[in-house]
């Protein structure tokens, strides 16, 4: 019974310890304004292109330095990255449309890492296959 009482203390000191309020942490959010594509951009599905962003303002410390490159249409993000893994930092990376890419002139480019961006819309054409 008394090693019931004990436990019992010991982790309620534990649950004191563990609400202690945290100090918060700045962190740098950083929008990079997507250069390439923009509204005059004219891509076709199955096409190789590169992404290009504006590395100029980047802060010192960047939350998340890791990028990711999505396709949207209609208010609707795809499910599927175009990229991801890359270094935000390097200002560029290298895409594959999906070959079975709906033809629009809707289409946004969305730049996910530290925060996320989206291109202009721009347009994406059907294969010449």
């Amino acid at each position: 019974m008394m090693f019931f009482f004990l436990l019992a203390f010991v982790c309620s000191l534990l649950s004191n310890v563990c609400a202690l309020p945290v100090s918060p942490v700045m962190r740098d959010v950083w929008v990079p304004q997507i250069i390439c594509p923009n509204a005059s951009t004219v891509w076709t599905a199955a096409g190789n292109y590169t992404v290009v962003w504006d590395i100029s303002s980047k802060p010192a410390q960047v939350t998340n330095p890791k990028g990711m490159v999505y396709l949207r249409i209609n208010g609707a993000t795809q499910s599927t990255p175009l990229a991801q893994g890359f270094p935000l930092d390097a200002g560029h990376v290298n895409v594959t449309v999906p070959a079975d890419t709906q033809p629009s002139d809707q289409w946004i480019l969305v730049l996910f890492g530290d925060s996320g961006n989206w291109s202009p819309t721009f347009t994406i054409k059907p294969s010449s296959s």
